[in-house]
């Protein structure tokens, strides 16, 4: 972890050093100056250099015959103080147009008083006509308003440049609308939490009838932003069909999610009022420690600051390129050796660390709980019980974070690099076995990462009962939880599967809102790629947050586990749960042995021993 945390921080330092994030925000020139920026001169680039602080718009001076030669735009491009409105036919209003706005469109060497006087201007002027164009907003590039002048330039702007490009442009233009569905995504986390903290068995018929209604809505809304952009006859840029495309992608995945989810709440209907009590006895342990409640804050800050920090130093890589003088004085840049090895390097990072930052939550919240839980004076808590797991954790227990978080980042790198793969080969007619491979070694990745993290979890409530490290507490918790599976497995799965449906609300009415914000903005952006995004980070604020009752409820049943191997029930080894933890057990046990003809029973008699499952 270490060895990582080092190169990540070499990547930031580099990215600082060459990247110009400015660049891809407020764009530049042909001439190497960012426009609405003082600039520094290149050498051998006599029009570098030059304060554009009031120059804040990219022009482009042949807008309707925009080509890409050798990865390079055929136009020239100028920083001006603003974009003409309306279209300039000759020579005179370009001139007229520079006097009366200070917004000179022909190149800087160029006085405006000698626009109509030399004979070689259609070199150094744009070419006539000028169309009308207007800024775009964040991005301050002059887009042309004719409709055939601007399906030519946005085809080219747009579709032609870089896809790591896009995929951040698309972001940093839908930022205002990420930001805003992030902080949707927080607040709906946070009600999640607290009406899980005071659940009920109404108000769990209430919160899965929302479930199947959120899904279906959502559904519908997808299928019906598909039909219309089928049927939308301006469709004609390369993103507005990308855009289409991921719309029937997501549409076809919401609906299978949904047709499986509601299988799965149709068929576990009979389990919801033990899932009531067993989340009554989970609040019950969190009530001793309400300020588990509130732990998740912290995890979400850390990872938000790491996100952040993150996103900067992707601009920073996607801009990073080396100035070089070409043919006219005019500066291009050339992107550096090893820029997109860093980027996946990057990624890992932002795997592996996050994935650490959520570990040390489950650790520190496992810790609490088993602290509370073999404490024999139930009417005596342990003082401040969180801030002594965090004390262990992090003076002790670093490596079995670490070790754990590293399994997943193993886990989901091949994940990765399968579904890359597999976006390769369905573009070729002779790759279908190739691609059902793929698709069968993705599927078998997804459920080792789940049975790794149902793993890394025990293993982290065993280290904080035994303080072992992470092969050993793992290799405990399997024994454990092999002798003592088959009683508690239904009522415990229903209960993670009530948990994953409040992560699943939370993910839907953020996408939902992501849908009908950016079905607005279909030309400009890919916002394929923010969707997922939003969607990704909707998810992970949730998981946070509701990951506290799943951590409690696995610890307390691993918990348990423990105290049966290790106590009778008699007065000389009593047991560690309470009394109403004792009395739910009692009722399962009774439902499991009319289901199992009274095999390995707990029996419910007044004084009889509890012996082990």
């Amino acid at each position: 972890m270490e060895a990582c945390c080092f190169f990540m921080v070499f990547i930031m330092g580099y990215s600082v050093a060459a990247g110009a994030t400015g660049r891809l925000l407020f764009g530049y020139d042909s001439f190497g100056n960012v426009c609405g920026k003082k600039n520094s001169p290149v050498e051998g680039a006599p029009l570098s250099g030059q304060d554009m602080t009031q120059k804040k718009h990219v022009f482009f001076m042949n807008s309707c015959n925009l080509e890409v030669k050798d990865v390079r735009l055929s136009s020239t491009v100028l920083c001006v103080s603003s974009c003409p409105e309306e279209q300039l036919d000759t020579l005179e209003e370009v001139q007229l147009f520079a006097n009366t706005s200070g917004s000179f469109l022909c190149v800087y060497n160029l006085n405006s008083f000698n626009y109509t006087q030399i004979p070689n201007a259609d070199l150094l002027c744009p070419r006539l006509p000028v169309p009308p164009s207007k800024s775009f907003p964040l991005f301050n590039r002059c887009i042309p308003q004719t409709p055939e002048c601007y399906s030519l330039f946005a085809s080219v702007l747009i579709n032609d440049v870089d896809s790591l490009h896009r995929i951040l442009s698309g972001i940093m233009s839908g930022r205002d609308t990420v930001l805003g569905l992030c902080i949707l995504a927080f607040a709906l986390s946070l009600a999640m939490m607290f009406t899980f903290r005071f659940i009920t068995t109404l108000l769990v018929h209430i919160f899965i009838a929302l479930i199947v209604l959120g899904l279906l809505f959502v559904c519908s809304v997808l299928w019906w932003l598909y039909y219309d952009y089928t049927n939308d006859l301006s469709i004609e840029l390369d993103t507005e069909r990308e855009n289409m495309k991921c719309l029937l992608g997501f549409a076809i995945v919401s609906t299978v999610i949904t047709a499986v989810l509601l299988i799965l709440i149709y068929v576990l209907r009979k389990r919801i009022k033990l899932t009531v009590e067993l989340l009554q006895v989970t609040n019950k342990a969190i009530s001793s420690s309400p300020f588990l409640l509130f732990q998740p804050l912290w995890t979400f800050a850390i990872l938000i600051f790491f996100w952040v920090l993150w996103v900067a130093v992707l601009l920073s890589l996607g801009t990073a390129g080396a100035a070089q003088v070409v043919e006219g004085g005019q500066v291009e840049y050339k992107p550096l050796s090893g820029i997109r090895y860093m980027w996946w390097y990057h990624l890992i990072g932002l795997i592996w660390t996050s994935e650490f930052i959520l570990a040390c939550q489950q650790m520190a919240v496992a810790g609490t709980v088993v602290t509370c839980y073999f404490n024999r004076n139930k009417s005596d808590p342990p003082d401040r019980p969180i801030l002594s797991s965090l004390s262990i954790l992090f003076c002790y227990h670093q490596g079995t974070v670490v070790k754990g978080s590293f399994l997943i980042t193993v886990v989901r790198i091949p994940r990765a690099v399968l579904m890359y793969v597999y976006n390769t080969l369905k573009e070729k007619q002779d790759g279908a076995l190739s691609r059902c491979v793929s698709q069968c070694c993705c599927c078998c990745f997804w459920c080792l990462d789940k049975c790794l993290r149902h793993l890394n979890q025990n293993a982290y409530t065993t280290t904080a009962i035994n303080g072992t490290d992470f092969c050993t507490s793992a290799k405990d918790a399997l024994k454990l939880l092999s002798k003592n599976s088959s009683h508690f497995t239904s009522v415990n799965c229903f209960g993670d599967f009530i948990i994953f449906l409040g992560k699943v609300l939370v993910v839907c009415f953020t996408v939902f809102g992501g849908l009908m914000a950016f079905n607005y903005h279909r030309v400009l952006q890919v916002w394929a790629v923010p969707l997922l995004l939003v969607a990704f980070f909707a998810y992970l604020v949730a998981h946070s947050f509701l990951s506290v009752f799943e951590t409690v409820l696995d610890a307390l049943f691993l918990c348990f586990a423990v105290d049966l191997e290790t106590n009778d029930g008699s007065s000389e080894k009593p047991y560690f749960m309470d009394q109403e933890f004792l009395n739910f057990v009692k009722r399962i046990n009774k439902l499991n042995t009319r289901a199992q003809r009274n095999k390995n029973s707990l029996t419910s008699e007044e004084g009889t021993e509890l012996r082990p499952l």
